[in-house]
């Protein structure tokens, strides 16, 4: 009995201990299908706020994740959706969210609105991340069609001096408008117009922006999203308002990891060097459309600050804590 006792220790011994010795996160990061990710990072925690992914009809609520490590996530279900937001129907997608003073205001797409109908760019808020988040504004921040551009896919971006911005469109066309301070509008600018076209060429939709070294990154998702060939390109300026001439692509398809790599964002812990681009991809056996995985990626630069075009993986980034 004792040989045995024994030999099964040593054999316990060897046996590589997985849950405890796991070294990078894989992807995706999370089960289920979801897509859109917006990255963020709130009281030393990643967190990730995707779209869940489904027919639009069943597209009707968020879910969001957190992580104190990139490793483990863990899962926020519903933080808000359509019984909150009466006058949201459908198709609610593509969230962005900003911290301002206490408080979060999450925005996000719904309805798939077209001139004339009730939809648009709305806002929720919330005393804490995990919500749970309530309408803001009782209707859309952005109803109408600017400038050609769906109101879908919008990103805020807090500039330099304090000011934060609405940077958003789909059909092929996207606006900046400086949002005012309660989140309730808009500020126009000093030619009088409220939105401006920054649409650079073959941009379709998912804008994002980041500072780097003093010079503004602008990305932006190209093709179609259920397509093989959704991607990631980006352009660079001296102002948050352009011109953006598009440098060229980033992220993209492996046909022998996955297809349809695009719609991210980009986190930088703070007092590091380290970017990840986290975007999501369809498997290789999925053809459903709406059958999307979010994952996280390593973003580098060269040293010229261009970036490197990112490669996608199975096995995900290394553990990193704030």
């Amino acid at each position: 009995m004792f040989k045995k006792l024994t030999l099964l220790l040593a054999t316990l011994a060897t046996f590589p201990a997985f849950s405890q010795s796991k070294k990078t996160a894989g992807n995706p990061v999370f089960p289920g299908w979801y897509a859109d990710p917006e990255g963020a990072i709130f009281d030393k925690k990643y967190w990730i706020y995707p779209t869940y992914s489904d027919r639009y009809e069943k597209q009707v609520h968020f879910d969001a994740f957190s992580s104190p490590d990139l490793i483990t996530w863990t899962k926020h279900p519903n933080i808000l959706d359509t019984a909150a937001i009466k006058w949201a129907n459908k198709a609610m997608w593509a969230p962005a969210i900003i911290k301002k003073d206490k408080q979060y205001f999450f925005f996000f797409g719904a309805n798939d609105v077209h001139s004339g109908e009730v939809g648009g760019i709305g806002v929720a808020v919330a005393n804490n991340p995990a919500g749970p988040f309530k309408d803001y504004l009782g209707k859309p921040l952005i109803n109408d069609i600017h400038n050609g551009a769906q109101p879908i896919d919008q990103f805020v971006f807090r500039d330099k001096d304090g000011k934060d911005y609405l940077i958003y469109g789909g059909w092929g066309h996207c606006n900046i408008a400086q949002l005012s301070k309660d989140y309730t509008g808009f500020v126009p600018f000093s030619d009088g117009k409220t939105f401006h076209e920054i649409t650079p060429k073959n941009y379709v939709e998912g804008p994002i922006m980041f500072i780097r070294n003093g010079k503004y990154y602008f990305m932006w998702s190209e093709g179609g999203w259920t397509g093989p060939n959704y991607s990631v390109a980006y352009a660079m300026s001296d102002s948050p308002f352009g011109p953006f001439e598009r440098v060229g692509k980033v992220l993209q398809q492996d046909p022998t990891v996955a297809t349809g790599a695009g719609h991210h964002s980009v986190i930088n812990p703070p007092g590091t060097s380290n970017w990840y681009i986290i975007y999501h991809r369809r498997p290789l056996t999925e053809t459903d459309g709406n059958h999307r995985e979010t994952c996280i990626d390593r973003m580098y630069f060269d040293k010229n600050g261009l970036i490197k075009p990112v490669k996608i993986t199975t096995e995900g980034v290394q553990a990193k804590r704030l």
